[in-house]
């Protein structure tokens, strides 16, 4: 689907499902990772993310488009647009809108992490981390010895 044919399909949901136009733009961000769309603020532009199209259809996507445009609607009435507010979970179960995108990730994908390692040098604590430490600056929190970097490794989550 090109952006054109979204930018139609947006404004045809919103006279629809909302009796009330959609005046603004709406793109594909393939940026866009694991959220269904996006609602901007201050422009009152949407994104979508193209793979909830590809990997669900078009039944999926329209879920997501009422999502987006209950935020819409409800920001440019001056309501609660808020996943929170009542006004927004009322209007969403009145449109038949997505709460929720189903999962972007591969069924049974396996997730690697790639972890910094650390040793201590006096009692020989392993230690794994996101983030790489100074170690200079930070001591074993069993014996205050000092870390040395083993190096990177990959954990399966």
């Amino acid at each position: 689907m090109e952006q054109k044919a979204l930018q139609k399909l947006v404004e045809e949901v919103s006279i629809d499902f909302f009796e009330l136009p959609f005046r603004h733009q709406a793109t594909f961000n393939a940026r866009l990772k694991t959220t269904g769309g996006r609602y901007f603020l201050q422009s009152h532009h949407l994104d979508f993310n193209p793979q909830v199209l590809e990997k669900f259809g078009m039944e999926t996507l329209i879920g997501v488009i009422k999502h987006e445009l209950c935020h819409y609607h409800l920001h440019l009435a001056g309501k609660g647009h808020q996943h929170k507010d009542r006004e927004f979970k009322a209007l969403l179960k009145k449109v038949g809108g997505l709460r929720y995108v189903p999962s972007m990730k591969e069924a049974g994908a396996d997730e690697w992490i790639q972890l910094w390692k650390y040793q201590c040098q006096k009692c020989g604590t392993n230690v794994r981390r996101k983030r790489r430490f100074n170690t200079n600056k930070y001591v074993c929190s069993n014996c205050k010895g000092a870390f040395k970097l083993l190096g990177r490794e990959e954990v399966q989550l």
